[in-house]
């Protein structure tokens, strides 16, 4: 009976019972020739059989077969990276379909792309399997000595076959380490080919001689236990000790940054100008797993080094050490693959499944398990952090990069950390969970999807820091904390300079610094004048001042919420000189009303911006830092008061700050006709300078708006993100979104409570004070709302009808026809608060000049 399938030698077929549907066999060699030399009779054979055969084509060596008409050539780039490779690979294998012969180029040079075993292990684990299934037949190698026990094992474990191949005096043995589901008595004996025969060395002498030459001629006996990521770092060690400065040392730092920064060009580029070998070395010994480190991380870790290395700047008198951990990319594509997700992730990356599938493996990623090496990694960083408080935050491949900020898109979670260690343990590794999941939030994937990365790698990495800070009473918190950019786009008065950047300073962690606040007023700061306000026309310092404060209470082992004179109440040590000032109006209205007389205080950071050199040192960190990256840069950094009451900084993100170009010669037309005028606005922009024509407004009414419940409140968001998914197209169909309060609270009582993802088509953003229901613009630049705006190319507008030269011409607007329910005829009870308005006859423009900080928006 003919055998389905074949090695192309009788012999070896022999000794295997034949190649049966669904086997994989891999080829362990000493060199590609080698697994060349068995690869020709499997084609020819092939050939004659008229089977489907395709060549996989991604190694940098010769290709194993020639151009023939009946053999497809998939020609693949590894170096895309793991995901996009694999996944290119599992849709040839499903376009292919059954019974299939495939043949691999070398998997050892998949190591030049990737640098892990572990991830080369990853592809075998979740191809084989594939082809197994679809009855294929698939030839693989890998080279004897480069690769760990580890990964081999994986392999072996996975295959079907898994045969050793030697080169010995001239001829060439076989050596079945695994044949599945198949034996004889002389099967797994090494095996001498003479031409098509293959003969078992029956004696002892023989095998032997042949089994101890072939463990002599690797020299290095222990090499097979490292993988190639950790020979990179072997080499390091040794360079290291013999001195810098040689040219192989710089070849070793740029491949170390290659495998372990990232793929960013400019921050490749940043990284290697900037780190030693010493360095890299460092990093890699607080490094969990292998692969990339991830943007955030990368961002924090070439800002520190850059301004330590900066001659004109004493960053050592300011900074706080860190004493951070990594965990490498490779670990979070490891969990996919070793908990059986990685089909379901295929389905979940394609059109159909983009968002469908999402929430199924979004839920199946917060229950997965950890492999024990990567479990006990973890438990290293619970020990040693031991009950100090720290953060885990994302630091995905594409965070913090040029263009791609993810500004909030992934979890960054604090844990408080307390409890006995087997607890503490289970919530580092639920929060680890948390994080991976959240690559697959709405929000995550509509960003991804608008900006076209939805089918590159995002291995999600992770930093682990210390929480910066110090326990006051029964909680731990920064004295401040907050964001820090060197450009800044939303100057508020003529003055101001956006070249000396902006501040948004807290009390407490930061939290309340990158999220918008509902019904708080973190300090929005211009550098260049920081004790002018933006709200300052409104003559009420504690209205539009910071309530609140994030800390974690370490009684309770949480995150939380507290107002400020709680914590004051508590006796924690604050600094009170410096940033608050006694609030005597407040004090002396509640004498007269009958209370209590207590000693009140505000947030205005008065002395601390005015009296000491913080101002100074954050600008010129932020200088430092923009001249380095070439390029405005946003930064999130904490700042403690040491035992002498020094001002210790320590800054924990740096990533480039997407701007827009000031474009100064928009010309904005004189003496337009009041009754033209939609609104006018002397500032309050951000977006720099436009000339841009609309074709949409989308107007949600303050008065009706405030009158609604709470639950129709939330249904109003909801309608807005519905209305906002008909603009298929931003240049076709440019549209403006006006709107009470602040766009994205969670509270509907301070505004519309959308999530980015409801309003990302709009062009123009406006907000409207709305002084009836106390509805009032955040001007909160810095935050991740607003850096979505920036980088989504929206402009954004506050309107405060109430001040002077300002104009809201409302009337116009509701003479105009309303088509809400044309487009959307369920949305008929909400068409006195909803009203969208198509732009035919007319032609509605908004300009703004940045420079003399005017916007208008008109019929023309």
């Amino acid at each position: 009976m003919t055998a389905w399938a074949s090695t192309g030698l009788k012999g070896l077929d022999e000794i295997l019972c034949d190649l049966k549907k669904g086997d994989n066999v891999v080829w362990q060699v000493d060199s590609v020739e080698d697994y060349g030399q068995f690869v020709a009779p499997y084609i020819k054979k092939a050939l004659e059989d008229n089977r489907n055969i395709i060549y996989m084509r991604f190694a940098k060596h010769d290709p194993l077969i020639e151009d023939h008409p009946e053999i497809t050539v998939y020609n693949l780039d590894a170096k895309g990276g793991f995901e996009s490779f694999s996944t290119q690979v599992h849709e040839i294998i499903s376009k292919e379909g059954k019974e299939a012969y495939y043949l691999f180029d070398c998997l050892s040079d998949l190591l030049n792309a990737w640098a892990t075993d572990l991830m080369v292990g990853n592809f075998f684990l979740i191809t084989c399997p594939y082809l197994f299934e679809l009855d294929t037949i698939a030839y693989f190698a890998i080279l004897r000595h480069h690769h760990s026990f580890q990964t081999v094992a994986r392999i072996r474990e996975t295959t079907q076959l898994l045969l050793d191949v030697y080169d010995f005096d001239g001829n060439f043995y076989v050596h079945p380490l695994k044949v599945w589901k198949r034996y004889s008595h002389t099967m797994f004996l090494p095996h001498l080919q003479k031409g098509e025969e293959f003969t078992p060395l029956m004696s002892s002498i023989d095998a032997s001689k042949l089994l101890s030459n072939i463990s002599q001629k690797s020299s290095n006996g222990s090499s097979r236990v490292l993988d190639y990521w950790d020979r990179l770092f072997t080499k390091a060690e040794e360079l290291k000790r013999s001195g810098e400065g040689s040219k192989e040392t710089h070849n070793l730092i740029k491949e170390l940054c290659r495998i372990m920064i990232g793929r960013e060009k400019r921050i490749f580029e940043l990284a290697q100008e900037t780190f030693s070998l010493d360095d890299l070395i460092n990093i890699k010994s607080r490094l969990i797993g292998s692969g990339f480190i991830g943007g955030k991380a990368a961002g924090m870790l070439v800002a520190q080094k850059k301004l330590t290395q900066d001659k004109n700047f004493d960053w050592n008198k300011y900074s706080e050490p860190h004493d951070s951990f990594y965990i490498g990319s490779d670990v979070f594509y490891s969990y996919i693959v070793e908990n059986g997700w990685w089909k379901l992730l295929m389905k979940q990356k394609t059109k159909e499944g983009y968002f469908e599938l999402a929430d199924e493996l979004k839920k199946n990623m917060l229950c997965g398990k950890f492999p024990d090496q990567i479990r006990e990694r973890f438990q290293e960083i619970v020990e040693y952090f031991g009950q100090s408080p720290i953060i885990i935050r994302s630091s995905s491949l594409l965070e913090d990069s040029f263009g791609n900020a993810f500004a909030g898109k992934y979890e960054s979670i604090f844990l408080a950390n307390q409890g006995d260690p087997d607890h503490r343990y289970e919530q580092f590794e639920d929060t680890v969970r948390k994080v991976y999941a959240s690559t697959l939030s709405e929000d995550a994937l509509t960003y991804r999807l608008q900006r076209g990365l939805d089918q590159q790698d995002e291995q999600m990495a992770l930093l682990v820091q210390r929480v910066s800070g110090s326990y006051k009473k029964n909680y731990f918190l920064p004295d401040l904390a907050g964001v820090a950019v060197s450009y800044n786009t939303f100057v508020w008065k003529s003055h101001l300079d956006p070249e000396a950047g902006m501040m948004r300073l807290v009390l407490g962690l930061g939290t309340r610094a990158v999220d918008r606040m509902d019904d708080d007023y973190p300090q929005t700061i211009a550098l260049d004048d920081p004790l002018l306000r933006p709200h300052s026309e409104y003559d009420d310092v504690v209205r539009f001042s910071q309530h609140y404060v994030d800390l974690l209470d370490i009684s309770e082992n949480k995150l939380r919420t507290i107002d400020l004179h709680e914590l004051l109440g508590t006796g924690a040590e604050i600094h009170l000189d410096l940033v608050a000032t006694r609030d005597y109006k407040t004090a002396r209205r509640i004498k007269e009303q009958g209370g209590k007389a207590k000693e009140l205080w505000v947030l205005t950071f008065k002395k601390l911006l005015s009296e000491t050199d913080f101002v100074k040192a954050i600008q010129t960190m932020l200088k430092t830092l923009e001249s380095y990256y070439k390029y405005p840069v946003d930064t999130e950094f904490t700042a403690n008061f040491d035992s002498k009451g020094n001002l210790k900084i320590n800054l924990v993100q740096c990533r480039p700050l997407e701007t827009k170009g000031l474009r100064a010669n928009i010309e904005i037309p004189d003496n337009i006709a009041k009754e033209r005028v939609l609104f006018e606005s002397p500032g309050y922009t951000m977006g720099g300078s436009i000339a841009q024509s609309l074709k949409k407004i989308i107007y949600v009414n303050p008065a009706a708006y405030v009158a609604l419940p709470i639950t129709e409140k939330y249904d109003i968001a909801r309608t807005v993100g519905k209305l906002n998914k008909t603009i298929k197209d931003k240049q076709e169909e440019p549209t403006i979104l006006l709107g009470p309060g602040r766009w994205g609270t969670t509270t509907p009582s301070l505004g519309v409570p959308v999530s980015f993802s409801e309003i990302n088509n709009v062009t123009v953003l406006a907000e409207i004070a709305y002084e009836g229901g106390n509805l009032m613009p955040e001007l909160s630049f810095g935050t991740h709302f607003f850096q979505d705006l920036v980088e989504s190319d929206i402009f954004y507008v506050a309107l405060f009808p109430q001040k002077e030269k300002v104009v809201f011409n409302k009337k116009r607007l509701l003479e105009m026809q309303n088509l809400l329910t044309d487009i959307l005829p369920e949305a008929d009870k909400y068409k006195d608060v909803i009203n969208v308005y198509q732009i035919d006859e007319e032609k509605l423009e908004i300009m703004c000049e940045i420079l003399s900080r005017k916007v208008i928006c008109f019929f023309s």
